[in-house]
């Protein structure tokens, strides 16, 4: 290992992800916290990007190495539409079974991540239980009023990793 590599990182990572299909009503969640994020100043360190439905490019990007990806997408957990949660998720390190350029399962593009060599220390999930994932284009009502919640909700997280020059 060269020296380089051996020191401690003197800069926080973090790689925010909206994923989701706009063309699957409250699947589009994940893209439209993204878009509203992308308005917001963010410290050095953090990024904001809107993924849609390319896991293969989520996956690549991770190769490059976050210290903490936050996703951001519709997620049903059986809860009333428009809840908005946080969950952290488990390591992945057993390479994905097949690829699906366009598969945005967390599972599967950590397995994707895998397989490229890489990992992601740490994965947090901001879920919103959708109310419609059916072919229409726009949010729900329910889940367009969690956008906000989301987006607060993600720049907690941002705060509490630690990025250098971010005020808390």
């Amino acid at each position: 290992m060269s020296e380089l590599a051996s020191e401690p990182s003197n800069t926080a990572s973090v790689l925010i992800a909206g994923v989701g299909n706009i063309f699957l009503g409250d699947d589009g969640f994940g893209v439209e916290v993204a878009r509203r994020l992308s308005t917001v100043e963010l410290p050095a360190g953090v990024e904001v990007r809107d993924y849609g439905v390319s896991g293969m490019h989520l996956a690549f990007d991770l190769v490059d190495g976050y210290d903490t990806t936050i996703l951001v997408d519709a997620t049903s957990r059986g809860d009333a539409p428009g809840t908005v949660y946080v969950v952290e998720l488990d390591p992945v390190t057993e390479p994905a079974p097949s690829v699906d350029a366009h598969g945005m399962q967390p599972d599967l593009v950590m397995g994707l991540l895998a397989m490229l060599g890489g990992h992601c220390p740490r994965v947090l999930l901001v879920g919103c239980e959708p109310a419609s994932v059916t072919d229409h284009i726009g949010l729900s009502p329910l889940v367009a009023a969690a956008v906000d919640a989301a987006v607060r909700t993600v720049l907690e997280l941002v705060e509490v990793c630690d990025v250098p020059g971010h005020s808390r």
